[in-house]
């Protein structure tokens, strides 16, 4: 037997699709918080991907560049330097892609000892430049360790993120796929079942118990 089912019929003066700036979608759309100008002008910066080797090249030569001019113009001034290392921090953790997150904590440390270099001012050959370059590393911890805090803060931030995205996919995916099993309890019965009966018709090879007739 077939079951014929009638379609509900759509209204003259209903459109199938809204446009996006009509009256009634937009007072069907949700209402959100307005996002912050700050938030807006992020996501108006480029965002490239970049590899572990990239971040790190990157940063390097951020630092560098940035450690001459600093030298140049303001006569190797720590806290210049220091104020400008913690936004090239941040921008290694966020252009590096979600494969290398781990990395953005590593090459920035890396990147504040290569362009410490030009301000360090060591003389008497390599050996005074390094223990320039060391000297200056200690004095200015205090910069290198909160560079490598705002890395490691928007890495782990982006790498939560990150995974409860993928998680997303995952929990859509089973709630779709899973369905009444055949035979459960409530489940339709089948051409020759009896209702209620859970796929155990008049054929299924069990005879019926006969009452005593008292």
């Amino acid at each position: 037997m077939y079951r014929v089912t009638g379609r509900i019929r759509r209204g003259s003066g209903t459109p199938r699709v809204q446009r996006a700036g009509a009256p009634g979608a937009a007072a069907a759309a949700p209402s959100g918080r307005p996002v912050p100008p700050v938030v807006l002008a992020l996501r108006r910066l480029p965002q490239p991907r970049l590899t572990g080797l990239g971040a790190g090249l990157f940063a390097s030569a951020v630092m560098l560049t940035l450690g001459f001019l600093d030298r140049l113009l303001l006569d190797g001034s720590p806290v210049v330097y220091g104020l400008l290392f913690l936004p090239v921090s941040a921008l290694t953790a966020l252009w590096v892609r979600a494969a290398d997150l781990v990395t953005a904590p590593i090459c920035v440390p890396i990147a504040f000892a290569v362009g410490v270099i030009p301000i360090a001012g060591g003389t008497g050959g390599l050996g005074g430049q390094a223990m320039a370059v060391v000297t200056a590393l200690a004095v200015h911890a205090g910069w290198l360790y909160g560079g490598t805090l705002v890395a490691g803060l928007i890495a782990s931030v982006r790498k939560v993120r990150e995974m409860g995205r993928r998680r997303q996919p995952v929990v859509r995916s089973s709630g779709s796929s899973a369905g009444p099993s055949a035979g459960a309890p409530g489940s339709p019965a089948g051409p020759g079942e009896a209702p209620g009966t859970g796929g155990r018709g008049p054929g299924s090879g069990r005879t019926p118990r006969r009452r005593p007739v008292g």
